[in-house]
């Protein structure tokens, strides 16, 4: 069944935003703030993980004896920088954050959570983790060309768990970032014949190295909020898909 991996994706997201609200009830304040900051630190350390294990390469190179060394090198960092400059700038002119906040708030009010001062926040933070990578890029063209859900269906265990543990600490607003993968995934998994031809290995492999730094950004956020504007710095994995196309 085309469109199952998004499917039992954003089901895990809604089971594990219930599972963290569940978990609230029994944490303090001062222990919400503190597994808040764990939470970023860790996600700081899995994207800086995933960011370096494609920007270093091992380089062999042989003396005039014919002896061979190795040392590291460095790639896509031009890339890196041209596509998150750009897509800040292009971000900036849209002004993508206040767009996500207004829907953040609509679904405020709409759920009666207006008391709720963290409703926005959590939901902007928890919808630009689980939405931002590669994994719902592949999974999803995985999902409707092939009908293989593979990559979907572990991205629903990682986010379940993420999202349990975000709502944990910063609210229900957490459990709706389920809206935005469903919209997301589900219209790639839709287009996903016709948008194939773009997503090439190098296409992927750009917009996986600078979705994680915008997932690090998170981490950054969820330790020291609002510090990046994270949600006007999302046209940068379109520059870096034509990044690859251009090169």
């Amino acid at each position: 069944m085309i469109g199952l991996g998004t499917i039992v994706n954003t089901i895990a997201i809604v089971a594990g935003g219930l599972g963290g609200l569940v978990s609230r009830r029994f944490l303090k304040e001062r222990y919400q703030e503190t597994v808040t900051k764990a939470i970023g630190f860790a996600i700081m350390m899995m994207a800086l993980g995933s960011t370096l294990s494609q920007m270093l390469v091992v380089r062999l190179s042989a003396d005039e004896a014919g002896q061979l060394s190795a040392g590291l090198d460095t790639q896509g960092t031009m890339m890196m920088v041209v596509s998150l400059a750009g897509g800040a700038l292009l971000g900036e002119l849209l002004d993508l954050e206040h767009w996500f906040e207004r829907f953040g708030a609509w679904l405020r009010d709409k759920t009666g959570s207006q008391g709720d001062r963290q409703f926005i926040d959590a939901f902007v933070s928890a919808s630009l983790t689980v939405c931002v990578g590669a994994m719902a890029i592949i999974g999803s063209i995985q999902d409707g060309i092939s009908g293989s859900h593979d990559t979907l269906f572990a991205k629903a265990v990682l986010d379940m768990i993420i999202i349990l543990m975000m709502t944990a600490s910063l609210g229900k607003g957490c459990i709706f970032s389920a809206i935005p993968v469903a919209v997301f995934q589900g219209a790639v998994t839709l287009l996903a014949r016709e948008a194939a031809p773009l997503f090439t290995e190098a296409a992927l492999s750009n917009i996986s190295l600078v979705g994680n730094v915008l997932i690090f950004c998170v981490g950054v956020n969820l330790v020291w909020p609002r510090t990046v504007r994270i949600a006007n710095i999302l046209p940068s994995i379109v520059i870096a898909a034509a990044f690859a196309a251009w090169a």
